[in-house]
Order: C-alpha cells, then sequence, then structure tokens
C-alpha cells in the first residue's frame, strides 16, 4: 500500500474517533441532565412491548433491570466517565489531525491505558464490543506510530541556536 493511501487510512481512523469522543460528550452531557426517573420511564416505554410479547426476553428484562438499578451515583460516574473520556479523545484527535508533534506520544499513550482499561472490562463484561473497540483501538495506534514516524523523519535533524 501506498504512503498516501496509509495517511488517508490514518485521517479516516483518527476523524472516527473524533466523532465517537463527540458522541461519548454528547452522551455524558445528556446523562447528566436528565434524571434516574426519566432514564427509567424510558427504558420501560422501549421495552414495554417486548416483554408484553416475551415476558422472559433476556435483554429486555436485563434492560429494565439495568433502568430500576440505575443509582444517582451510577448515573453521575457515567456522565463524568462519558464527558472526561470523549474530552481527552477530542483533545487528542484535534492534535492528531493538526499535526501537533506532542499528540502523537500522548495518542499512543492514552489508548494503551484505554485499551488496558477495555481489556479489564471485559475480564468481567466478556462484552464482544469491547473486543471490537479495542481491535480498532489497537489499528489506531499504529497508524498513530506509523504517521509519528514520518512527521519525525521530516522534522529539522538540528535546531540552530539562538546568538544574543
Amino acid at each position: 500500500m501506498n504512503e498516501h493511501r496509509i495517511h488517508q487510512i490514518f485521517q479516516v481512523s483518527v476523524l472516527l474517533k473524533g466523532v465517537h469522543a463527540l458522541v461519548e460528550c454528547a452522551a455524558g452531557i445528556v446523562l447528566a441532565l436528565v434524571s434516574t426517573g426519566t432514564i427509567v420511564n424510558v427504558v420501560n416505554a422501549l421495552i414495554e412491548e417486548g416483554l408484553i410479547g416475551h415476558p422472559h426476553d433476556f435483554i429486555a428484562s436485563h434492560l429494565l433491570a439495568l433502568a430500576q438499578n440505575f443509582s444517582i451515583a451510577t448515573k453521575h460516574f457515567y456522565a463524568f466517565y462519558l464527558l472526561s473520556h470523549g474530552l481527552v479523545k477530542l483533545l487528542l484527535v484535534i492534535g492528531l489531525l493538526r499535526g501537533k508533534l506532542w499528540s502523537y506520544p500522548a495518542s499512543l499513550i492514552v489508548l494503551g491505558l484505554f485499551i488496558v482499561y477495555q481489556l479489564y472490562r471485559y475480564s468481567y463484561t466478556h462484552g464482544v464490543g469491547l473486543i471490537v473497540l479495542t481491535a480498532f483501538d489497537i489499528l489506531v495506534m499504529a497508524l498513530i506510530w506509523r504517521e509519528y514516524g514520518l512527521v519525525r523523519r521530516h522534522l529539522p535533524m538540528a535546531i540552530e541556536p539562538i546568538n544574543r
């Protein structure tokens, strides 16, 4: 694959991370502003019909149980988590798209930490979504590493000292 094509894939993957970060920020804000009662009502409205036709529906009954046990502390945690996670990723995406040198190693570190956390969560939840997200993060990390190498190669070898 040629350099230009790989750079385009890098840009698209970083843009996708940016879209995901915006969704996380929006979800965090909505979660912070919506009451736990409203969350329970929305879940009830969404799954009510499914439970009437199939009272033992696995997904619907588990969603209902989650909503009914969704405490204010849990809501605040997820609102903070989503908003902070989204803002950090958004800052890194902006830095990467602008070619800021600091953003490459910072992104590698942050994505590495996210991957460790996602794998930790997977050990408890066994959610396939976490594996998909982790695989995408690993791909993005490889592209960032490659792009970082290209950017560093194009930097001047030495900085001229300032004569006073």
